[in-house]
């Protein structure tokens, strides 16, 4: 489980390639490889991976055809940075909201709003992400837990957007910086949300029957 407090970003060092599978390398900083096991969960921007290698401040973690598939760390190249989070600990304080790691989809920066010590980002999911979307609900970008600032619905040339408006803290700590309009981001969906919201749909649907 992960909180979605992202800790930093680690930069990837080193990409071996294989057939429908890779191996990212990271220099993991010495804060973050504290207690640090081959075995243990780490998030790369919000996917769950398994550490499978340490050599000193070099972690390695392998990547199977669908995480390359469904997520954006198939774009990942030597430089690039991502956010890192460790798995939570029983006791840990919850700041974010609940995350699995498991990223459902990836989504569009489509618009960029700039302003003093703020910046506001709207993104575009795929058509069927839209009924999980609510005004102040929780939802996973990178690996971030933010809180929906807004949402709009589909058009007839777009699906459906949400925005998110980020503190400066969350820019210093994270690559949402970096990010410009055409970029994709992972998306985690709030788990209770989904739950909710599938459960209604079966509700709805049984009594039509």
């Amino acid at each position: 489980m992960f909180t979605g407090i992202v800790q930093g970003t680690a930069k990837v060092v080193a990409i071996e390639e294989a057939e429908l599978f890779r191996t990212h390398v990271i220099s993991l900083p010495k804060s973050l490889r504290k207690g640090l096991e081959i075995g243990a969960s780490v998030s790369h921007n919000g996917v769950c991976l398994t550490v499978t290698g340490i050599e000193g401040k070099r972690v390695s973690f392998d990547l199977m055809r669908e995480t390359l598939r469904v997520t954006n760390l198939g774009a990942v190249e030597v430089g690039s940075r991502v956010n890192i989070e460790r798995a939570a600990r029983f006791g840990d304080e919850i700041g974010g909201h609940s995350m699995s790691g498991h990223v459902i989809a990836m989504a569009e920066l489509v618009e960029l709003d700039e302003a003093p010590n703020n910046r506001r980002l709207w993104f575009e999911l795929p058509h069927e992400l839209g009924r999980f979307l609510f005004d102040k609900g929780y939802i996973g970008v990178d690996g971030i837990s933010l809180t929906i600032g807004e949402v709009r619905p589909a058009g007839a040339t777009h699906g459906p957007r949400f925005c998110v408006n980020l503190i400066p803290e969350t820019l210093a700590r994270t690559t949402l910086i970096d990010r410009v309009l055409g970029d994709r981001v992972n998306i985690e969906i709030d788990p209770q949300t989904q739950a909710i919201v599938e459960t209604v749909e079966r509700v709805l649907a049984s009594r039509e029957v």
